[in-house]
């Protein structure tokens, strides 16, 4: 499944790429400032003899006391021996970064201290091939070793020094690499620097940058929000930002990218007062006057305010951060500008009702949002009624980013959108111009995606996942359960236009024939659940239908954030219980922690897909499928099955991991103390079950909004006829 797989697609660690349709070209950075102290996941060390680099695990350490950009920079302890040393600073993939600034130089910031300079490290590029390695695959490539002595240059603040070099001086020939590489000198001793903003930089002329805009602040618990106007001067590339106890002295405690317009200050300090500054910092790192100073106070939170807070700042990646042209998601954040995640987009949808009744906007401009994407959709690609996975914003065409073949119609993607646009179309209801506009587009795209074309063998069997307008079916993967697509049965079930068949939910989602049988034991390897319903008991909880425990928790979130399982009960369970029983094996799981990983505990939880060290996986409570990765939405998205473990899981996550795991949009998509790593991006699929989980919990909201679709309800009653 496409969730519940990792999809392969290549990314791409070149940093001189150009964008073809104007997208966000990232500066090309191998190292600025680690989530986590302590070993730096990307990164590597080996050493031989009487060699030695300081390490933990393979792995450099950062430093906390010593840095260029705040809060930390990494740490070279090394003695040059007989043998050889080399640590290498790997470059981090992350989905969607690949765009990238034409870079001229290898450039990083350095203290020194009493080191002498004959016994610096030399530096290198290099080339590693990301492929399993066989007795044929390409062997890694290295470019020449420089002597950093030789590029330091007469820059200097604060007792940090810039080294520039220029990438021609490698003796690459235009290679572009993935790992930078310090090694020993020539000459033996011992020394120890301290690196950071290690990066490939591109040649930007100096010139003078403005004061920035004034600042807004908002004071949480632990925590304050920074707030300012949108930078769009291309010349800045950091805004710093200070923080004061007294208005007087004022220290640097981070920097953010030009494409965030806040900065989330984790002062892990409630009931107190801190005054705020910001500059503009350009691509020689030299820095504008600051802004005006302004006041910001932290108190604690009751549990209803920690909700508030964990909601709206969820909210915002659909609202503030939206693709302008559309008003709809991207699929992560920091990620490509202008792709749409067309499933997420449906998610999205059902947090800006959440956010309207809220009181995080207005309903006129929650109204002005819809109405933007509304009129986009009506508009962009479509493929017999049903979008696309991706959809870029500009102009509305088909975004194949996960390869060619992914060019056309997406049904399940179609049915997450759906499920939002329902929800709306039964908040917007007042007899207004605009809502009136909002409902009637929004029936207009319901009615004319043909969801019984997508049943490719017209048995009223199975329905196909895509269909391409040049490649057809070539994809041929059949919708069968239990997973995250029992949303697509029912809307295509539901469909006033273009309906399938009810009995298909038994036939083909629920079906028990052998193509199905078999497929759920490939993916779950696995009898258990094979034949949809289950029966056995995992952790003390009995599982009535799921394959193995149940799967990754995205199977109990995405179909149910409109479709209230309270109200369905097949053949085999109630989807309440079915679903509550997954989260608690999920919850016990953590809480039994067999692989004995750190962090993971019963109130420290959530194994669903999301981001990871090693790319994008589905994570699931058995030992084969742990890799000791968290992600805060399974356990927050599960408040409705388990409010009290979920609530403890958001207090812990917060108050004791939020130095790392708290930023601009809430919580970042995943963690994993055992390898100490925590995710830079956030995204989409996972920020709005968020919000819009935490509503259903706490009034139904969108549970009741999307149930009073007369077509839901009919659908519901085709099947329970059955």
């Amino acid at each position: 499944m496409k969730y519940l797989f990792v999809f392969i697609f290549s990314l791409i660690s070149v940093c001189i790429l150009k964008s073809q349709n104007s997208e966000r070209e990232f500066d090309c950075v191998f190292f600025d400032n680690s989530p986590l102290i302590g070993e730096y996941f990307f990164s590597e060390v080996q050493y031989s003899q009487n060699s030695y680099v300081k390490n933990r695990r393979g792995k450099l350490l950062t430093s906390e006391d010593h840095f260029f950009t705040p809060p930390n920079s990494l740490e070279l302890a090394y003695y040059n021996g007989s043998g050889v040393w080399k640590a290498g600073i790997l470059f981090e993939n992350i989905r969607g970064n690949d765009f990238f600034k034409s870079s001229r130089y290898v450039s990083f910031w350095m203290k020194m201290g009493e080191t002498r300079k004959d016994i610096l490290p030399k530096i290198a590029l290099c080339i590693q091939q990301t492929v399993k390695k066989t007795k044929n695959s390409i062997p890694d490539e290295y470019s020449d070793a420089l002597q950093i002595a030789t590029y330091i240059t007469n820059k200097e603040k604060n007792g940090w020094q810039f080294v520039k070099i220029p990438l021609e001086d490698f003796g690459f020939k235009g290679k572009i690499p993935n790992k930078i590489v310090f090694s020993n000198s020539n000459e033996n001793g011992e020394g120890k620097v301290f690196i950071d903003q290690l990066e490939l930089l591109p040649d930007v002329a100096e010139r003078m940058l403005g004061l920035p805009s004034d600042i807004h602040v908002k004071g949480y618990e632990q925590h304050v929000d920074v707030i300012w106007d949108w930078i769009d001067d291309p010349a800045v590339k950091y805004v710093k930002i200070y923080r004061s106890e007294d208005n007087e002295n004022f220290e640097p405690v981070g920097t953010q990218r030009t494409f965030y317009k806040r900065y989330s200050d984790f002062t892990n300090d409630p009931g107190k007062s801190f005054y705020y500054k910001i500059s503009l910092v350009d691509y020689q790192y030299n820095e504008s006057e600051l802004s005006k100073s302004i006041k910001a106070d932290t108190r604690m939170l009751s549990d209803e305010e920690l909700l508030d807070m964990v909601q709206e700042a969820s909210f915002r990646y659909y609202w503030e951060a939206a693709e302008p042209n559309s008003g709809l998601a991207l699929e992560n954040i920091p990620g490509r500008k202008n792709m749409i995640a067309t499933g997420a987009s449906g998610f999205g949808i059902m947090a800006l009702i959440v956010g309207a009744e809220r009181g995080f906007i207005t309903r006129t401009e929650a109204v002005d949002r819809m109405l933007t994407i509304t009129r986009f959709l009506s508009e962009c690609d479509k493929f017999h009624g049903a979008v696309s996975h991706f959809i870029d914003g500009p102009t509305g065409k088909v975004e194949p980013f996960f390869g060619e073949r992914d060019n056309g119609g997406d049904l399940v993607e179609t049915s997450f959108l759906f499920q939002g646009l329902l929800a709306a179309r039964q908040y917007f209801t007042k007899d207004t111009n605009d809502e009136t506009e909002i409902r009637s587009n929004i029936t207009s795209l319901w009615e004319d995606v043909e969801w019984d074309w997508y049943d490719r063998e017209k048995e009223n069997k199975y329905l196909t996942w895509h269909w391409s307008p040049d490649k057809g079916w070539v994809i041929n993967h059949k919708l069968i359960g239990w997973n995250e697509t029992m949303i697509t049965y029912l809307l295509a079930i539901a469909s006033p236009t273009h309906s399938v068949p009810a009995d298909m939910y038994y036939n083909g989602w629920a079906s028990q024939e052998e193509l199905a049988v078999t497929y759920r034991k490939a993916w779950g390897n696995t009898d258990d659940g094979s034949f949809y319903t289950n029966g056995n008991y995992y952790h003390g909880v009995k599982l009535p239908v799921g394959v193995g425990n149940g799967g990754p928790l995205f199977f109990i979130h995405y179909s149910f954030m409109g479709f209230n399982p309270h109200l369905f009960t097949d053949k085999y369970t109630n989807y309440f219980d079915n679903n509550q029983r997954i989260a608690l094996i999920n919850w016990r799981y953590c809480s039994v922690n067999p692989k004995n990983y750190r962090g993971m505990n019963d109130s420290f939880w959530g194994l669903t897909a999301s981001d990871g060290p090693w790319g994008y996986n589905a994570i699931e409570p058995k030992i084969e499928k742990d890799n000791g990765t968290l992600a805060p939405t399974g356990a927050l998205a599960s408040f409705p099955y388990t409010p009290e473990q979920s609530m403890e899981a958001l207090k812990n996550m917060y108050r004791n991991h939020g130095k790392y795991l708290w930023g601009e949009y809430g919580f970042k998509d995943a963690v994993n103390l055992e390898e100490n790593w925590c995710a830079g991006i956030y995204m989409g699929l996972n920020q709005a079950p968020v919000t819009v989980m935490i509503e259903n919990y706490r009034t139904g909201l969108i549970w009741n909004l999307f149930m009073k679709n007369k077509e839901i309800q009919e659908a519901i009653s085709k099947i329970h006829k059955l």
